[in-house]
């Protein structure tokens, strides 16, 4: 089973290291536990949605880059390749979908 609190936590101890930065500097800067942190990065805890963009804000990384590579990681472990580009229809429905929530 793909856990995905997993496939995020990984994507985010390995921002964090890229960029040299301790669990203290994020946690500092993102306002939230230092062992919660931790937890989140090994997986362990569920971040909500608030403070994945708190951890994100303090990585200047955007959430939506997070989101994206956490869905590459799972394609792949369900075995599924995810093409470059997206289909042409596939933008025009998501023009549509953003347009009805605005």
């Amino acid at each position: 089973m793909i856990v995905l609190r997993q496939q995020i936590g990984d994507v985010l101890r390995a921002t964090r290291q890229r960029q040299g930065k301790t669990l203290r500097e994020i946690s500092s800067a993102a306002r939230v536990s230092l062992g919660y942190l931790s937890e989140v990065e090994r997986g362990q805890k569920e971040a909500s949605s608030e403070l994945l963009f708190a951890i994100c804000d303090a990585l200047d990384l955007p959430v939506s880059v997070v989101l994206r590579e956490v869905s590459d990681r799972v394609a792949l472990l369900e075995g599924i390749l995810i093409p470059d580009a997206l289909p042409p229809d596939f933008s025009d429905v998501s023009k549509d979908s953003l347009a009805s929530v605005s």
